[in-house]
């Protein structure tokens, strides 16, 4: 059951040598469907990707007014997406080869989520060659390639990763972005504390601390939107795009 604690308790608990081993033992245990990847809410699928498409639209595609005129020029390309803490690969699949991105790459921990991915859910996009590169490793210790991707997509994941450890993987990210690439945050808000939930070794972060998060590691928020259309009773989830305050060459 998650535990509504102050953020000295929280990083007490995250401190734990466990804590990354007890999520990996976590889901290793969960089906590798997509109700699986969305806790038993499989229904949400389409609401969450119509609302990644929308909020992402205007970055890779600009802003078009009356006659279809261009009225603001796209930011990034649609060359090349990292989905992180991809799971079986439904927001590769559902929504950043909807864009559409050229090429994805997924990086996911859980053994069984990358085996289902290479072998049965993303196999024929794997074939297609538009699936690229299905790593498994876990975000703090992933470190992609300088300049490789337009964006990278974090999405229900990063409340696995410790404050210390989420700053270090954007300071990463910003390294693995293209010049004017953009990292985009999808996740749970707590309404003011920190909430842990020490089953699965994860915390909810209030909009105001992971905002913290974000200008400690050099990020600027340039839209956020909060997803619409969610069942009652689940967290809020924020939709955040970021860009580096200092382009990584003068990091």
């Amino acid at each position: 059951m998650p535990i509504g604690l102050k953020k000295d308790d929280n990083l007490q608990l995250m401190g734990q040598e466990d804590w990354y081993s007890n999520a990996q033992k976590y889901w290793t245990g969960v089906q590798p469907t997509v109700n699986g990847m969305l806790g038993g809410f499989a229904t949400v699928d389409p609401i969450d990707t119509k609302g990644s498409l929308a909020f992402v639209d205007e970055f890779v595609h600009g802003v078009r007014g009356v006659n279809n005129v261009l009225r603001t020029k796209p930011v990034i390309t649609n060359g090349y997406a990292c989905d992180c803490g991809a799971g079986i690969g439904r927001v590769t699949k559902n929504f950043l080869l909807r864009v559409p991105f050229q090429h994805v790459d997924l990086v996911e921990q859980a053994p069984n989520f990358v085996k289902q991915a290479k072998d049965s859910y993303l196999r024929s996009e794997i074939e297609q060659g538009v699936v690229k590169d299905v790593k498994c490793q876990g975000l703090q210790d992933f470190s992609p390639d300088a300049a490789k991707y337009d964006l990278i997509w974090c999405q229900w994941v990063l409340g696995h990763l410790t404050d210390d450890d989420l700053i270090a993987f954007f300071k990463r990210c910003i390294v693995g972005l293209k010049p004017h690439g953009l990292l985009g945050v999808k996740e749970n808000n707590s309404s003011k504390d920190y909430v842990v939930d020490e089953e699965d070794s994860s915390v909810t972060r209030p909009n105001d601390a992971l905002k913290r998060l974000f200008a400690t590691a050099g990020l600027e928020v340039i839209k956020e939107e909060v997803q619409q259309g969610l069942p009652a009773g689940l967290f809020t989830v924020r939709m955040y795009m970021l860009r580096p305050t200092q382009s990584p060459q003068t990091k």
